[in-house]
């Protein structure tokens, strides 16, 4: 394999066009087993031979030590290691680069398939949760199906990253200074992102209601909506923001925010994309379906910076 696999990786520019389209780009790989498992190609940088590892002391479990990318050093993270797959005698020679939350990492594979294009709607929620080696954690965010039947497994990588760093210390933020009957709306799917944003709205004094994908999400944003209004009343005087995920199971955070501000009932409401794809790329993709602000995950003090001015127009 050459050091960097272009042909994997080519035409990112192209892939910004899937906005909207309710449809993601995922490459597959392998840890050494029968099953295959995917990750979404917006989080991947390239993908190359493992170069020399530097082992180094007191590292989390899990890690196999650093390396030097490009003057950067970043961590080696062993997948088949963390997911339990501790006797596997395979090499691990080939390495997924990848970068989302802000962070850069490298993935030990065994082997990288091929990028295939699938449909939201055709990712669904895991019906057998994996979990990390001693843990609860639940490693498996969504399972589609190929063509042949094969199942695919996505790595909840954010969640592994989580358990390897450490998830965030929550910061002191403002309180939000809203009627008691005002709140926000969130849908993630993410169990760590889930547990941030609920940590960040409690801290700042505000109701919410949640959601787990953007399917169930539009179906009680459309209950909310239909409700009949007294007094010239609306849902603006209600719901403050909408909070989405960009990648989410059956309906993603491109389509959810189209059909939003496609509606003429949710008029003034902001949609803010909440999503761990912080490049320009994916901020140009969530610009192009309307929304009004983008914040990385996982930082909650920025979270709440971003919340505020929108609560106090």
């Amino acid at each position: 394999m050459p050091s960097t696999d272009a042909s994997l990786l080519a035409s990112v520019d192209a892939r910004t066009k899937l906005a909207g389209s309710n449809k993601m780009e995922i490459l597959l790989f392998s840890l050494g087993t029968r099953e295959t498992f995917g990750i979404n190609v917006f989080k991947v940088r390239e993908v190359s031979q493992t170069p020399a590892i530097t082992k180094a002391p007191n590292m989390p479990f899990g890690v196999e030590g650093v390396l030097s990318l490009r003057g950067n050093i970043i961590p080696v993270i062993s997948l088949a290691k963390f997911i339990g797959y501790q006797n596997a005698g395979n090499k691990f020679d080939t390495m997924i680069v990848t970068e989302f939350n802000k962070s850069t990492q490298a993935f030990l594979v065994d082997s990288v398939d091929r990028i295939i294009r699938v449909d939201w709607d055709k990712v669904r929620a895991p019906e057998n949760i994996m979990a990390a080696a001693g843990t609860n954690q639940n490693l498996i965010t969504a399972v589609t199906e190929l063509e042949n039947g094969k199942l695919v497994s996505i790595l909840d990588v954010e969640q592994i990253l989580a358990s390897v760093v450490g998830e965030p210390r929550l910061p002191d933020v403002p309180t939000a200074q809203l009627e008691s009957d005002q709140y926000i709306f969130f849908v993630d799917d993410s169990v760590v992102a889930r547990k941030e944003i609920t940590g960040v709205l409690e801290k700042m004094g505000i109701k919410f209601q949640q959601a787990t994908n953007g399917r169930e999400a539009w179906d009680r944003l459309q209950v909310l909506a239909g409700r009949n209004w007294v007094d010239g009343e609306c849902l603006h005087d209600y719901l403050k923001i909408i909070l989405v995920d960009a990648e989410m199971p059956e309906m993603d955070g491109y389509v959810l925010t189209k059909l939003i501000k496609s509606d003429q009932r949710f008029k003034g409401i902001p949609v803010i994309m909440h999503s761990s794809l912080s490049s320009n790329a994916n901020r140009a993709m969530g610009s192009s379906v309307g929304v009004d602000s983008y914040v990385a995950k996982f930082d909650p003090g920025v979270l709440a910076e971003t919340l505020i001015p929108f609560l106090q127009r």
